[in-house]
This record gives C-alpha cells, structure tokens and sequence, in this order.
C-alpha cells in the first residue's frame, strides 16, 4: 500500500525471508527488487547475511518489521548503520496472550536508540512501558474508502461467482487462516447463533471466509460439522471490494490484533462489524459498534453469537452502524493522512 502511494519517490528491495515473492504483484509499476533470505547455518546466520545484503544494497534507509527481523535490526546495528526504522504491527500466537521476556529485552536493547512505528495506542503502550523505548511513533492504518464503497451490482456478481444465495445473510471474514486469527471461534459462533431459537425465521445465513492458509483443512472439518449452516471458503482473491459489499456483516474473532486494515476496508464498504475485543479494535469502532465486541475468553462464541443475532434482527442498527464506520474511516483513518506520516518519518531518518 505504501509503495504504490510514494510511487517513483523511493527504489525499494524487499527481502522475503520464507522465499516467497507473490506480494510483489500488489505493486504493479514499483521499482521492487525482491530478494530471497538465504542465510548460512549457525546461530548468527541470519545477522551476517543481513550484513552482506548492507554491504550489497547501500540503502539510503533500512525498513525492519515484527521480530522476525531482528537479526536485521542486530546486523544494522554491529554494522554502524544508523538509517532504521522499525516496525511493529502485532504478534503470532505465540505471543497472542503473554509476550516472551527474552524477546521483550531483546527489543529493549536492540531497539533502544532506534525510530520504532506502530500502528495502534495498544503497541505504543508496550513499545514504551514493556520495552522502555523512547522514540516511539504511532501511526495508524489507513485506506482509500473511495475503493471500498458498496455496489449491488458487484456483491449480486460475487455471490453468483461463489454460489452464495441472493437471498442469504452473508457474515463474512477476511485474513490469512492462521491459528491466531480463530476462524473456527467464527465458525463455532455462527453454527450457535443460527442454531438458536432467537434466529430469524426464514432468514438463511451463510459465512463467508476470504483467505488461505495451513488452517484451511481443519477449518473445513469444523465447518462440516456445523448444521444450520452454509460456509464458502475462497481462497486467496486479489481485490476486496467486491467481497466486502457481499456482506451484511464483517466478523473478526482473532485471539490477538492491533488494528487490522481488513477493519477499515469493511467499515469503508458499510458493513457493520463483530469482533473480539483486542488491540485497537474498540477505539477505531464506532461508540454504538462497540457494544457488539466479544471479550476473548470462554464466553467469546456465546457474546459473538448474540451480537451477530442482534444484527440479523435488526436491518435498522445494522443501516445506521454502516453510516457511522464509514463516516469514522474518513474521519480518522484516511490514506493521505498514513502516507504523509510515514513519508515524514522516513526522511527524518534518512537525515538522521
């Protein structure tokens, strides 16, 4: 997202530490050279092939993200280069409940005269208080809502393309299908909700789940099991907007996030939201929205069944709660105001 709107402002090399490259087709136009992460054996390969890539590239300005990179982060530091951002966007579920403290101090040294950015309050919190770092900033996610606005036309396309009924009440997610995103809590509280008494009569609901992931097949299992219920799974699909406007209703029930841009691309289509109560998730939601939140625990199914009942009842708050996510993305959450944020950052570094 970012590379599109600089545009021909920066040359980027972007390395993938899993060999995967697909992501550079996001960026039509870019320049992008990927590289593949082919570090040597031993403890402190990863920190010497981030040296040698220094070395090769000559960046005016080194991006680190999540831990993931912090054999980078360590590689720039013993090498003297001092042109580094870090960021942080959320955590795996290994760390969805408890962060380590060996990663918690490894941040603290490591990160400790480095410009870190973070997207939600929720990681400012921790980049300050649990890791003690001073030069923290926080910038939050932002979207074009202009590309996400709701068509008929495209949601009636979509659903006849992957055999959802015209008629149906669509509640769908968006995410990689991963363990810390808990799909199947959605399943679990789809299949209670439809199952229940307080279920509209004649209304024929159907989830809808948009992503990929090694958590497809067991996902599929538990979805088989549910009764009262239709579930499409589509696989990886290039361009949102058109599943956004299928749904009557956005659904995230991950264990852990800060604050997913799948959030502000639903509000921006007008689909009013259930979630989890996690990261920033409360604060980007409308006040009426967030009484609709689930708080990650035993009872989380059993609240998210009920909120998603309460909004198949109810066409009205559903009307109304679309009206005020939009207005919030545009009000809070624009593209514009991300990328001149970043952009300022960034150069304050290369000055640096």
């Amino acid at each position: 997202m970012l590379m599109r709107a600089f545009g021909d402002r920066y040359r980027h090399t972007v390395v993938s530490c899993d060999g995967r490259t697909e992501a550079a087709e996001l960026a039509p136009g870019v320049d992008l050279t990927p590289a593949t992460w082919s570090p040597d054996g031993g403890a402190m390969a990863g920190v010497k092939f981030a040296r040698r890539l220094l070395r090769q590239v000559k960046p005016d300005l080194l991006l680190t993200y999540n831990w993931g990179a912090m054999d980078t982060v360590l590689a720039a530091r013993t090498s003297g280069f001092k042109r580094l951002v870090h960021h942080e966007d959320g955590f795996n579920a290994d760390e969805s409940v408890t962060l380590k403290g060996r990663r918690n101090w490894t941040r603290r040294l490591a990160l400790r005269s480095t410009d870190v950015i973070v997207p939600s309050a929720n990681l400012e919190r921790i980049a300050k208080g649990t890791w003690r770092l001073r030069r923290v900033q926080l910038i939050p996610n932002g979207v074009d809502a202009s590309l996400f606005a709701r068509s008929p036309s495209a949601a009636a396309a979509f659903r006849a393309a992957h055999g959802i009924p015209e008629d149906a009440f669509v509640v769908g997610a968006v995410g990689h299908l991963r363990p810390v995103k808990n799909f199947g809590r959605l399943i679990r509280a789809m299949a209670q909700a439809t199952g229940s008494n307080e279920w509209p009569e004649g209304l024929r609901p159907h989830l809808l789940l948009v992503g990929e992931g090694g958590e497809r097949n067991a996902l599929e299992a538990e979805a088989a099991k549910a009764a009262h219920l239709e579930v499409t799974f589509t696989g990886h699909i290039r361009g949102l907007s058109d599943a956004y406007s299928a749904m009557d209703v956005f659904a995230l029930s991950s264990n852990s996030e800060q604050q997913p841009v799948s959030l502000l691309e639903a509000m921006s289509a007008g689909c009013p939201v259930v979630a989890t109560d996690v990261g920033d998730i409360s604060a980007t939601l409308p006040a009426e929205g967030r009484r609709l939140l689930a708080e990650v625990g035993p009872d989380a199914e059993a609240k998210m069944a009920g909120a998603i009942t309460q909004l198949a009842r109810d066409p009205e708050q559903r009307s109304r709660l679309a009206e005020l996510g939009l207005e919030r993305v545009k009000e809070n959450y624009s593209l514009p105001a991300m990328v001149d944020a970043y952009g300022a950052a960034f150069e304050r570094a290369m000055e640096r």
